[in-house]
Parts: structure tokens; sequence; C-alpha cells
């Protein structure tokens, strides 16, 4: 098999050690060494050194947990790094050692066999580490408010039932009072502030309860996270938008989109990048993202393939905005939706949505232009050949005699 890189290594990486093979081609015949090093930072440098010293072009290590980032920190600059997809270099069953891993990969490295993962430059990775962090705290925030739900059901007070949202401004006058001793449903109903005093009777009733001292006491510790959380997240969002300053026209591009806000513009800034040129097509973003249909093909038949795992930061983001997308009426996007969920389901349909998001979202970053509404016509337009004969063949059907005129003609 011919020999690409003949200057690589290949990185067995675990959480105290890594395991290092150089794999030299030198006059036809190959030269191997094996050493290992601990993780430590300069201990690290130490493997950098040697690798530069032995003239190392090439470097690949399976993308092990988070124990790969430090090494790829520091061997980023002076080498071509591949992280690779630890399910593509699996090694031979029954043969699994440290050292046989790192043979094993620096031997498919050598022959150009690997393909490395998509790795963001140093901003982008800084700015999802924000991003993500601030998701999962968003995340956290969600499953606190329903923690304080579940505790007003123990005490009988269905303020859920009445008001779409707990923590609103009534919402959280009224849960002040209770914790402030107010327990009469009148008085704690008067606090509704806006369309929520439409619902004065229902409130009032919703409100009656059994509230006790240890309700009392575990709601205002929910409260008080709350509150922690809100707090983090307002300062992780100033965080993020002063890091993404540089992309902000990008920003701005996508946040014309239907169904994407400025949170979730970030979002996919931070897990895609900026720059489109490591995905030749937008297929291969929809394929990296896990936004397309599987490969399964047997016997010359196509069978369903349900999508592949891919980027699910991404793909939340994706799916977060076309939720928002669909309830806007008018648009491309929400004219998608109706168009395959009578076809295929709402499952499909809002994957098919996403992945029409992505699409769009590619071609703003990559060719700089801004957002071009196609009009819920769209799809009419594209065949209005085939519409008519349906159309026509329908009646007809029903026992109508059918004959067509432009109505620039009938004028």
């Amino acid at each position: 098999m011919e020999v690409i890189y003949r200057r690589c290594c290949g990185l067995d990486v675990h959480k105290q050690t890594v395991v290092a093979c150089l794999w030299i081609w030198e006059g036809g015949r190959r030269r191997k060494e094996i050493r290992t090093f601990p993780t430590m930072t300069s201990d690290l440098l130490s493997l950098h050194d040697w690798l530069l010293a032995e003239g190392i072009t090439h470097v690949a290590m399976e993308s092990t947990g988070v124990y790969w980032k430090p090494i790829f920190n520091l061997l980023e600059a002076s080498f071509t790094v591949l992280l690779v997809n630890a399910a593509h270099i699996k090694t031979v069953p029954g043969r699994k050692t440290d050292v046989k891993d790192c043979e094993w990969i620096a031997d498919l490295l050598s022959h150009g066999l690997l393909r490395g993962s998509f790795i963001p430059p140093e901003p982008i990775r800084d700015l999802r580490d924000l991003t993500r962090y601030r998701k999962s705290l968003i995340d956290e925030r969600v499953r606190e408010v329903q923690r304080l739900q579940k505790f007003l059901e123990s005490a009988n007070i269905k303020l859920s039932s009445v008001a779409a949202d707990v923590m609103g401004v009534s919402g959280r006058a009224m849960l002040e009072a209770l914790l402030g001793g107010n327990t009469a449903p009148e008085a704690l109903a008067e606090l509704a502030k806006g369309r929520l005093r439409k619902k004065l009777p229902e409130l009032r009733k919703a409100l009656e309860g059994r509230f006790r001292p240890h309700h009392r006491f575990m709601i205002s510790e929910v409260l008080i996270h709350l509150d922690f959380l809100d707090e983090a997240i307002e300062r992780i969002s100033k965080e993020v938008k002063s890091r993404i300053a540089p992309f902000s026209s990008k920003v701005e591009r996508m946040d014309r989109v239907p169904g994407i806000n400025q949170r979730v513009a970030e979002g996919v800034l931070s897990e895609i990048g900026v720059d489109m040129g490591c995905f030749p097509t937008h297929r291969h973003a929809a394929s990296w993202t896990g936004l397309c249909p599987g490969n399964n093909e047997s016997a010359g038949k196509r069978k369903s393939g349900k999508t592949r795992k891919g980027n699910q930061w991404l793909r939340r983001y994706l799916i977060e905005a076309r939720w928002a997308a669909v309830r806007k009426r008018g648009t491309y996007l929400s004219a998608l939706y109706y168009r395959f969920v009578v076809r295929r389901g709402k499952t499909k349909a809002i994957v098919a949505v996403a992945h029409a998001l992505l699409v769009i979202i590619y071609h703003i970053l990559k060719d700089q232009t801004p957002y071009h509404e196609l009009g819920p016509d769209y799809f009419n337009k594209l065949n209005a050949a085939y519409l008519q004969r349906h159309h026509v063949k329908r009646l007809e059907s029903l026992g109508f005699k059918v004959s067509l005129e432009p109505i620039a003609q009938a004028g």
C-alpha cells in the first residue's frame, strides 16, 4: 500500500498517560519507536519537543472524552493534528493494548486512511464552551421551574393550570406573597397583571391550597437557585456578546432568518464556525450535524434510514429555531413544514425544516449574502402545471366539467 505520510505519529490518549508511536519511512524501510508520557503540561511539552526533533509532520489520535483537548492545544501550532472518531479505527479484536492502538493509528495515518474530525479555531472553541455552558444552565433552570411546580402541586396550589408562566411577573409576585405569609386566595389573585386579570375567578380557586411551612422552605430554596441561575446566564450572555463581536455581521444576517434569534444565532455560530471551507457542500454540513437520512441499502433496495448521530448541540439549536419558524406564517419554512407534515408526519417534517435552516445558514456564511424569503407560494410556483392537472382531475372526479382561463385573458 502506498505511503502518504513518511514521518507521522499515532497517539493513544488516556487521562494520566499518552502512548506515542513514531512511524518513520526512510530509504524504503520503516522505523518504529514507542514512548509513554504522563499528561502533565511539562510532560506534554517533552512529547512536543520529541516529535519536533524527529521531524514529524502529521499526528493522529482518537477523540477520547475531553482528554484529547490539552494535547491538541499544545500540538496544533506545530503539526497537522487529526482528531479521529474512535469507531473508524477499531483495532483487531483480541489484540487490544495501548501499544497496539497507537501502532494501528500510526499505520493508518501513514497510508492516508484516516479522516480528521472538524475542529474549529481557538476563538470559536472558546465561544462554544460559553454557549454550551449557557445552554446547560438554561436546561437546569427549566428543571428547577418544574420542581417549583411540583412543590406547588403538593401544596394544592394550581397556579400553573391558570398562568402560562409561573415565573412571570404576576407569578413571581404571588410566590413572594406566599413566602411572606399571605395565603388568602383573594389577595394573591389581585397581584395578577395584564391579561392574567381576565382570569381572576379561576386564579382565586387555583390559589386556595394547603400551604405549610415545609412548602415555604422548599419554594424559597428553589427561588434562590433560580435567581442564581438567572444571574449566571446573564453574565455568560454578556461574555458571549463580547466574544462574538468580531462576527457580529454574520450573526445579524442569521438573525433575519425566520425562527432564528440572537441566542440561537450565537449557538449555531459557535458550533459550525464562520469558515464554511471545511464543508465542501451543504450536504456535508447536514451529514456532520446529523440532519440527513442514514444509508440503508441492501440487495439494490433503498430502505428507510434514520438520521445518524451528529453534532447534538447544533441539532438542538436548529430544532428550537424550527418551532419558531413554523409559527411564523407566510414564509417558505412554514410552507415547507405543512407540505411535509401531511405526507411524512410531524417528526420528519421537523427534521426537514431544521435541515432547510442549516442549508440557509450554510449559504449565508459561505456566500456572505443576506437571507432572501422565497414566500409561502414557492412550491405552488415550482410546479404550477402539475397542480393545475391535479385540481382539474379532482373536480372532474366529482362530476364537474372544468375549463381554465388565465385571469389576464378573462379580464
